[in-house]
């Protein structure tokens, strides 16, 4: 018994570990220095004259990130205006159109995967066709999004549906392709027909390559809106990184980073359970 919960505990003791050897790493490289030293001119209007003299650190200190984030998390969603947010609001916009985009792409992958999961002609004719646009960075969509959309938000939610498209579909239509033919000879045996061959042979067979099409999307989408919010400004968590830049305020860019790493593994341990969920032992 005391074997496993040492074993069980390990882990966390040692990620504790690690994060207190980063946070001790990190104050040291911000420890300010009193020291004079010549600076380039537009460098010390960028970052202030005294970070850039070297008499205080042009990155924010442990202590300054703790305060920052406690200060968000106080009031999260206040609104005081167009460039004045409270962070949760920016994060709602940016799961919103996260969701959006990916709701969509889900209802059209999933369904057109299966289908060309299940037909060897379709699946050969539209590989080229996935093999081209696949590589294609969501982000060079965006100024056509923005030209025909006329909408920078409903742009945005685009640009995620592009990207989470594609993992799915794959994933769909190789996970149908791949269910054993045993399982659908039987299926023929006992004379079953096709549209329930397809919800109670196939769909639970291909689920959790399906699941990983889907787990992987959400990661690229939540990658990829906050670059897409850098470009079209406005609302969400990329805009408010972009915002905080132009603020000269490293302090909330980092803020912003760790609340974006956070949301990011949340949304992932969803998608990692669904997928146990559908996960089946042979």
């Amino acid at each position: 018994m005391h074997g496993f919960k040492q074993s069980r505990w390990a882990p966390w003791a040692l990620s504790a570990l690690l994060l207190a050897v980063l946070i001790g790493v990190w104050a040291l490289a911000t420890r300010p220095e009193n020291k004079a030293v010549s600076v380039d001119a537009e460098y010390a209007a960028l970052v202030g004259n005294a970070a850039a003299s070297g008499s205080k650190t042009p990155l924010p200190t442990p202590w300054d990130v703790g305060s920052k984030l406690i200060e968000h998390l106080s009031d999260p969603f206040y609104d005081k205006g167009t460039n004045d947010k409270g962070i949760g609001i920016q994060l709602a916009y940016s799961i919103a159109r996260v969701l959006a985009g990916y709701s969509l792409a889900a209802l059209l992958a999933i369904p057109l995967g299966f289908v060309i999961g299940m037909s060897p002609l379709l699946y050969k004719a539209l590989d080229p066709f996935i093999q081209i646009l696949k590589p294609v960075s969501p982000l060079a969509w965006m100024p056509l999004a923005l030209y025909t959309i006329k909408d920078s938000s409903t742009s945005a939610i685009f640009v995620i549906f592009v990207c989470s498209i594609w993992p799915m579909l794959v994933n769909t239509a190789f996970g149908v392709a791949s269910v054993r033919r045993d399982w659908l000879n039987v299926a023929r045996t006992l004379e079953i027909g096709a549209l329930r061959t397809a919800f109670t042979v196939i769909l639970p067979a291909a689920a959790p390559t399906i699941m990983t099409g889907m787990r992987i999307s959400i990661g690229i989408a939540w990658l990829v809106i906050v670059a897409a919010e850098m470009l079209v400004g406005g609302t969400g968590i990329g805009y408010f990184v972009w915002n905080e830049w132009n603020n000269l305020s490293i302090a909330n860019i980092v803020s912003a980073i760790l609340f974006i790493g956070l949301i990011g593994m949340l949304l992932d341990n969803l998608l990692a359970r669904l997928a146990r969920a559908v996960a089946y032992r042979e």
